[in-house]
């Protein structure tokens, strides 16, 4: 079969975990994709600058980056866990709400600031609880669960981009995009062209178009209100809600049972692992364990180059995602503000294909090969916007095609990091928090860059942070060696001496009455040498 019969047999004993919080992930996704097509009608809302919004992003991000370092102290219980993941999805709903009641950017900030913590106990809980249920089968799951992010982030841009004004208002990139085109043609010495690259500039008249895309975000909030109620559902049928006791619970079939059986002789180790290395609690608690002191540098190399990489290319997902919308109305490329906005659906599309995609690529080929790949994938794709920047067709295409090698570097880097800690340590914090944190550096610096340099600068950035983290994998694949070799050698010490002193006990056993002192004292000799 495409699908071996232990992974089906486990899906169905954990099914309506892992559904609810893939469709927690939807609310992640829905939330995180809406700011880049709406940013210049939240702009107009706002009265506001390119680079004041742009702080709007560093607010969500910032906080998500809070939300997902503090998110493993809920997982301490089922309860704990659940509950919070009910509480951050309907407070994502509430936020959809009230974006359109914000007239000035500090409330939007807030307001995105709150959503911002709400996005990162999600990001930490879903993954935490997939990777505990799951352990080394946790691939397929996480690939499914990032797929649901761009489920929630393709649906968004496509509600808001019905709503989405025509013309715009404020000044997209300023007077960087003027002086950065004229370098451009100076570079191809070639004359300057005549239009009129700063009628963007120009305030808008009485007559200017009036944005309705508050509609864009009720409704987002309505679409979004199942996913708590299917958490609150989860609990229920959990008895985790003291006033609503549910039923008897269902019999185990015999896969199942069978399931349930090794499941339980491995919860001790696996518990053990946990108490020992930190296990997947959060990145303060990791970072206090006094467990981790007698690991080797490659332990901690890889959570640090693992982060590194993460900080990158999610750094390139959240710039991307955040300004190619303003990268298209800008000149050369100066697209209708509408063609521009399906930008970000397409780039959204092409993350939630790719996801879906590396299910089954993620059973057939190793975590690794598949990161080796995508970071490649990306760096070249990036260089050809650069070199065909004035290209509308292939904006379309490179989107497309960059959004598909970025879609599974996340589940892949979680699930490979994990293996190779063997899932100890705090992969899963790190990894969520470092993407966190490369979201929101990358979104500020980005942005800046833009309003001060022009909007050609938008793919230079993205050409040298992909390059950086591709330097940074490499990197960690030395590790990864370097860590590979302790644990080999690790392992034939601590076998010869569980041999030996499997031997030494036998021959104390024999000789216990009539052997020579020499004996056990040689045998205590060889094992001290060790």
């Amino acid at each position: 079969m495409f699908v071996d019969e232990r992974i089906v047999t486990l899906f169905k004993r954990n099914a309506h975990h892992t559904l609810t919080y893939w469709s927690v992930f939807f609310s992640f996704g829905l939330c995180i994709a809406f700011l880049g097509p709406t940013i210049l009608d939240l702009q107009c809302q706002t009265n506001s600058t390119l680079s004041q919004i742009t702080w709007v992003f560093f607010s969500q991000q910032f906080c998500l980056l809070i939300g997902s370092s503090v998110g493993g102290v809920f997982k301490r219980t089922l309860f704990s866990a659940l509950a919070a993941l009910f509480v951050s999805a309907l407070v994502i709903s509430i936020i959809f709400a009230i974006i359109p009641l914000c007239n000035n950017v500090l409330l939007l900030a807030i307001a995105m600031a709150v959503s911002g913590l709400a996005m990162g106990v999600i990001d930490t809980i879903a993954n935490i609880q997939l990777v505990t249920i799951y352990q080394k089968d946790s691939a397929v799951f996480l690939q499914a669960l990032h797929f649901f992010i761009g489920f929630g982030a393709l649906v968004s841009p496509l509600i808001a981009d019905p709503f989405l004004s025509e013309t715009g208002c404020g000044n997209h990139t300023g007077n960087g995009t003027e002086i950065m085109h004229h370098f451009r043609n100076m570079l191809r010495n070639s004359p300057i062209a005549e239009h009129n690259i700063t009628q963007s500039d120009l305030p808008h008249e009485g007559g200017a178009e009036e944005s309705n895309v508050h509609y864009a975000f009720w409704i987002m909030a309505l679409i979004n209100l199942p996913v708590p109620i299917a958490v609150l559902y989860l609990m229920y049928r959990e008895q985790l809600i003291p006033c609503c006791p549910s039923g008897t619970p269902r019999l185990l079939d015999k896969d199942e049972l069978a399931m349930e059986n090794q499941q339980g002789a491995e919860g001790t180790d696996v518990e053990q692992k946990e108490h020992e290395a930190g296990g997947h609690g959060d990145i303060f608690s990791c970072c206090q364990n006094d467990n981790l002191r007698g690991l080797p540098v490659s332990f901690f190399m890889i959570h640090i180059l693992g982060g590194m990489v993460l900080f990158m290319t999610d750094g390139i997902v959240g710039a991307y995602a955040g300004f190619v919308y303003t990268y298209g109305v800008a000149p050369p490329m100066s697209l209708p503000h509408k063609t521009a906005g399906y930008l970000a659906s397409i780039f959204w599309a092409a993350i939630t294909a790719g996801r879906l995609l590396s299910i089954p690529l993620s059973y057939r080929f190793q975590p690794v090969r598949l990161l080796m790949f995508n970071i490649a994938g990306a760096i070249v794709t990036v260089l050809m916007l650069l070199i065909f920047y004035t290209s509308s067709i292939f904006l379309f295409v490179g989107t497309c095609l960059c959004g598909l090698f970025l879609s599974s570097i996340f589940p892949c880097m979680l699930a490979y990091t994990e293996d190779i800690l063997d899932y100890q340590g705090c992969a899963t914090s790190v990894l969520v928090t470092s993407a966190g944190m490369g979201e929101m550096v990358m979104q500020v610096v980005v942005g800046s860059i833009i309003q001060t340099e022009g909007s050609y600068s938008f793919l230079l950035c993205g050409m040298i942070i992909a390059c950086i983290g591709f330097i940074v994998f490499i990197g960690l694949l030395l590790f990864h060696r370097m860590h590979r070799n302790y644990l080999t050698g690790t392992a034939s010490t601590t076998s010869g001496f569980t041999l030996l002193n499997i031997q030494c006990r036998r021959m104390d056993f024999v000789l216990r009455e009539v052997g020579p002192l020499r004996t056990k004292n040689k045998c205590k000799t060889e094992l001290s040498s060790l």
